[in-house]
């Protein structure tokens, strides 16, 4: 192997450890924000409505 297809190596490999790690945090943030939807009441400016009572 020669030094330059070495350092295209070491750039690649950097460049594939950005990547991940980006995706890794998009990933742990979007998980984050379900959780958080989850744990919010649906329609919350709504009132309680009873169901009719019928015979």
């Amino acid at each position: 192997m020669t030094k330059n297809s070495k350092s295209i190596t070491g750039k690649a490999a950097v460049a594939g450890a950005a990547i991940g790690s980006a995706a890794i945090t998009a990933a742990l943030l979007y998980a984050s924000r379900k959780r958080e939807e989850k744990k919010k009441p649906r329609n919350p400016d709504l009132p309680h409505i009873d169901p009719p009572e019928t015979d």
